[in-house]
């Protein structure tokens, strides 16, 4: 064979490696939508019986406001062993389902968002109907509580004013009797316009603040999630009594959810926090108060294993268990101080928040140093029906692992972590997770193969675009001249 013969086969050889690469890529994603097994809600590791009904609100995942049947929003209760005992869906005025919070009477107050309002709703699980509803003109509020009998206390964020041209996030409480706002707290009190998310205009996220609690009379615990910090605002001073973390400070917390305020026996106040972005669970306690030299301590840990994808929520038990919302494993665990699962339930699509019913809203229970037991732990005995929770390295720890130690490796830390918390939401159900990273490669040869033909045949697409103007342009020029000899 001739040089010149043999010059005209690499093309076609190239060709066809990327063909074989693409397919390769590919097969994972036909072998996972032909075995495909669904994670439905079903229970998982149950050791032994819960103390009671679990509900669990699930957020599920919505396009443009419409809702998906494979990813759907729901709130679900949950018997001690595991058994599902009822389950209610979105109505029209619902997209995503946040808060639950269990009421003295046996019936739930439920926050719900659509887009452009906030639905707060009374549920009485026993009739399945509603008791009552309040609509709220504020957007995709997650947690509103039930203070005072008839008073409704509110995270309101990405509230942006543009006529004065300020952000007003703020928490506020609301009289369903007086239908009045009688108390509001505006977070500009305390931060900069450059902390947190978005300041200003269209997709305004300044704080994102996501959970408010009253923890004692006039004292509300908030979540300012974007700022990186848990406070305790006095209703009656307005001013921040406590705090946890500061903003862009991610070694103490990463945009965190729903904390929940415990004492230990000698009133050492602690914060046990889903600490979201870090994909742990911690508790905080405030030392050295009593000498002026008041500090958080963090002693507890759990999640060093990197089994928890996103956690949102984080109850402490009265026996010292901890119920542990793990968002984007799609699960709901009870787990001892030392790490083990005891009770578990799967809840798809991107489990918000869980409350033993029992126990009512934010039990609170003893201390984890009350117990013995601060450390760092990871997770056992799990059933691990979900990808992210499984002892198989994800996509996301491959990306760590191999650029560890690498002049890179901050940056492709930070990719990890976004690729583990967005690709969920945006990953087809059939499609595992190596198989949807499979897909993606695919897509981007494809792409790259693409303008790689393009420059390799610039020339004969420039003669032929070419060829093609000078066809329409002649048309045009017949055609004019046949209008003129008529």
């Amino acid at each position: 064979m001739d040089r010149d013969s043999l010059a005209l086969t690499r093309p076609l050889v190239a060709r066809l490696c990327v063909l074989a690469l693409v397919v390769a890529l590919l097969v994972p994603s036909g072998v996972s939508a032909l075995t495909h097994e669904p994670i439905e809600l079903q229970k998982g590791a149950i050791d032994e019986p819960a103390n009671g009904t679990t509900v669990i609100a699930v957020q599920g995942f919505k396009g443009r406001g419409q809702n998906s049947s494979k990813k759907p929003a729901r709130l679900v209760a949950v018997g001690p062993e595991g058994d599902l005992e009822w389950n209610y869906e979105p109505q029209s005025d619902v997209t995503w389902f946040y808060d639950v919070d269990p009421l003295e009477d046996g019936t739930l107050l439920v926050v719900g968002a659509r887009p452009g309002g906030t639905t707060v709703f009374k549920y009485d699980p026993a009739s399945g109907e509603r008791v009552w509803t309040e609509r709220l003109d504020t957007h995709d509020t997650h947690d509103v509580d039930l203070i005072n009998g008839d008073e409704l206390l509110v995270a309101d964020m990405r509230n942006y004013n543009a006529t004065s041209e300020r952000n007003e996030d703020r928490l506020f409480v609301y009289n369903r009797t007086t239908d009045e706002v009688t108390w509001e707290y505006q977070f500009e009190r305390r931060y900069d316009r450059d902390d947190g998310g978005q300041y200003a205009g269209d997709g305004n996220d300044w704080t994102h603040v996501n959970d408010v609690d009253k923890i004692g009379e006039g004292r509300y615990l908030a979540s300012p999630r974007n700022m990186d910090e848990v406070v305790v605002v006095n209703r009656s001073t307005k001013e921040v009594e406590l705090s946890l973390g500061a903003p862009g400070d991610h070694s103490v917390m990463y945009e965190q959810h729903n904390p929940n305020y415990v004492e230990s026996e000698d009133g050492t106040p602690a914060i046990l926090v889903a600490d979201s972005e870090n994909d742990r669970v911690v508790e905080y306690e405030l030392t050295g108060r009593e000498n002026g030299s008041a500090t958080w301590e963090r002693t507890w840990n759990l999640g060093v294993d990197g089994n928890l994808n996103w956690p949102r929520d984080a109850d402490r038990l009265p026996d010292g268990n901890t119920l542990v919302t793990d968002s984007l494993n799609h699960r709901v665990m009870e787990v001892t101080p030392e790490g083990e699962v005891v009770w578990e339930y799967y809840a798809p699509w991107g489990t918000y928040e869980a409350e033993r019913v029992n126990l009512g809203d934010e039990p609170g229970g003893p201390t984890i140093s009350d117990q013995g037991a601060s450390g760092a732990y990871g997770l056992n005995g799990s059933a691990a029906l979900t990808p992210g929770s499984t002892e198989r390295a994800t996509f996301a720890d491959w990306v760590s692992g191999t650029f560890a130690g690498t002049p890179i490796s901050e940056q492709a830390d930070w990719f990890a972590e976004r690729w583990a918390h967005i690709a969920p939401w945006i990953r087809p159900v059939w499609m595992s997770p190596w198989a949807f990273v499979g897909a993606l490669g695919a897509v981007l040869l494809t792409l790259g193969w693409a303008g790689g033909e393009t420059v390799y045949h610039r020339r004969w697409i420039r003669d032929r675009l070419r060829a093609g103007y000078a066809r329409l342009r002649s048309s045009g020029d017949r055609g004019a001249s046949t209008d003129a000899d008529d």
